[in-house]
């Protein structure tokens, strides 16, 4: 939440340098919900260890406390069902999972045939996956009132040349792919390359010295500020890491502090921006 609330707060914005932690891999994403009628943020980590994989949920309010949080760690997923409960000084969040038919591909985060429900008695805070007919009537019943949008990923990628990546730079607009390219191997020169949906966005030439900064592209007419710091790559190990921050919309400061009825919230509920954090790892 911390990492999310300072690159999500545009007056302090930066790529800091980060550590190498290759042996694990970890997708996080943050979503603007509401908890007892007030906007908080749900953060969702899922993980990849030696020990097998896992999630995390942890809930903050506007002033960035910390409500209560939980993890399902590996030997759990054994059941691949079932539900947890975190307190909270006025009542209980229950988390309702089903892994049972969940599908992986190479990363933590399953693609589908799963779901994740974070309840408040009878309030459906978070609902993440596909729910079946089968399922729990209490989720079924209110999942269509469920607002809850997301406003931030970070997610670790591994590549030698050429990194992927998906994001929705706006939450009614549509999910666009994101290529970064750099080659180093024999080059005295390197270059960086960003492109959005297979178009060129972002070209940088004589990147020793150019190895971290920012620039504004557009994207579907929408400003979204490009981060880079790729510091590590050119004089730091050979398996470095890099970090990308894509930001567009609101800050988090404006979307948590911003108190509005229900028809003023869902009037600018398709006003909310996006940032991707992405951490690339170069590998052999």
């Amino acid at each position: 939440m911390r990492d999310f609330a300072s690159c999500l707060n545009q007056s302090a914005v930066q790529v800091a340098h980060s550590s190498s932690s290759s042996g694990q891999n970890f997708v996080q994403s943050a979503y603007v919900a509401r908890l007892r009628d007030k906007p908080c943020v749900v953060t969702v980590t899922w993980s990849k260890v030696a020990m097998g994989q896992a999630f995390a949920i942890a809930i903050h309010d506007y002033s960035n406390r910390c409500l209560c949080k939980a993890e399902v760690k590996p030997w759990l997923f054994s059941k691949r069902k079932g539900s947890k409960v975190m307190e909270l000084d006025s009542g209980n969040v229950e988390i309702i999972w089903d892994l049972s038919a969940a599908k992986f591909a190479a990363g933590p985060e399953p693609l589908e045939g799963f779901h994740v429900a974070l309840l408040y008695g009878l309030e459906v805070v978070l609902v993440l996956g596909n729910l079946s007919k089968e399922e729990d009537h209490r989720v079924l019943s209110d999942a269509s009132h469920c607002d809850a949008v997301m406003i931030a990923r970070k997610e670790h990628i591994y590549a030698k040349k050429m990194y992927s990546a998906k994001a929705r730079f706006l939450d009614i607009g549509q999910i666009h792919h994101i290529s970064i390219e750099c080659d180093m191997a024999g080059v005295r020169d390197p270059c960086l390359e960003i492109r959005i949906d297979k178009k060129k966005v972002l070209h940088l030439k004589r990147l020793a010295w150019k190895f971290r900064g920012n620039q504004t592209i557009y994207v579907d007419g929408l400003p979204v500020e490009v981060l880079w710091d790729v510091h590590d790559w050119l004089f730091g190990s050979t398996n470095g890491c890099a970090v990308f921050l894509f930001q567009s919309g609101q800050s988090m400061e404006k979307i948590l502090f911003r108190t509005c009825s229900q028809n003023e919230k869902e009037a600018e509920a398709h006003r909310l921006g996006f940032t991707l954090i992405l951490k690339a790892w170069k590998t052999e």
